[in-house]
């Protein structure tokens, strides 16, 4: 099952996506796609409930008219994964790691996959990094193995982690300050429920930047994969329903470009995960 989220900032509803181009309405069978939805399988329960009303849920057609929200409301948390692809590492001039690079991003950063992103006031290195998503599905703590991380996913979605190197990685302080900025985190189009997506370890992923390819990768060569991931967080913390996990960019970004490529107001990023859709942003300036 697809889960997507319809309608204007602060206003989005509930939708089972059918196609690329249609979804169902199920605003009368579920408030959000939430914490309390997740905690309580909900998933399983509207699959089953979305079957019995069929006949009787709202066609919205994906025209062009109809903005698409991230396809979860605000996350408790999001989770970042660091230097998770060796060849990413390399380019960043940064060994590979022993154990998964942890860091936080504010939740607010959680947009849809279409909106425009803002480049912050005084950024001078706003750069771009697709990156599968992962969302919690039931209560992760002290997981004792990868086939119990497997069980508490609810599932994938494609995740922009956008990034502004300058307050990154040479104002100081911890990685957050330049992982936080408003807007820095489109995610969507949908949530691919994980039973549709049982093994999401060998998906490719790309990026481009007004039209001209510049990543270009594979889950299949992440350092730790997918179900590690989870298992090593829950060892630190308590991964709650509808938090979302960003597992780390292949090779490409602008910062390892020779000579390095930031973002520029005007610029449109497209970005895609084999099987869980398609984003496009266009860079903005902060208002």
């Amino acid at each position: 099952m697809k889960l997507a989220r319809f309608g204007p900032i602060g206003a989005e509803r509930p939708g089972i996506v059918v196609s690329s181009e249609l979804l169902f309405d199920v605003s009368s069978l579920v408030r959000d796609f939430d914490h309390d939805f997740f905690a309580g399988g909900g998933p399983k329960w509207l699959a089953a409930e979305a079957a019995r009303h069929s006949v009787d849920l709202p066609p919205i057609l994906l025209d062009g008219s109809v903005r698409l929200g991230s396809p979860i409301a605000r996350p408790g948390k999001v989770v970042c994964i660091g230097l998770n692809y060796a060849d990413h590492a390399a380019e960043s001039g940064m060994p590979v790691p022993e154990e998964p690079v942890v860091f936080m991003k504010a939740s607010s950063t959680v947009v849809g996959p279409f909106d425009d992103v803002y480049i912050p006031k005084g950024s001078l290195k706003t750069d771009w990094e697709v990156e599968l998503g992962i969302v919690i599905g039931s209560e992760a703590r002290y997981l004792e193995d990868t086939d119990a991380a497997a069980a508490a996913i609810a599932g994938y979605c494609v995740s922009h982690d956008v990034s502004e190197r300058h307050f990154q990685l040479e104002r100081g302080g911890q990685w957050d300050k330049g992982k936080s900025c408003e807007r820095f985190n489109p995610v969507g189009p949908w949530l691919v429920t994980s039973d549709e997506l049982p093994d999401p370890r060998s998906l490719t992923l790309r990026l481009d930047v007004n039209g001209e390819r510049k990543q270009r990768g594979t889950t299949s060569t992440m350092v730790f994969d997918v179900f590690e991931i989870v298992h090593y967080l829950s060892q630190f913390m308590v991964l709650e329903p509808g938090d979302l996990i960003n597992t780390g960019t292949p090779p490409g970004v602008g910062m390892g470009q020779k000579p390095p490529h930031y973002l520029s107001p005007g610029d449109i990023v497209e970005l895609e995960i084999e099987g869980l859709g398609a984003q496009r942003q266009r860079f903005v300036a902060a208002p």
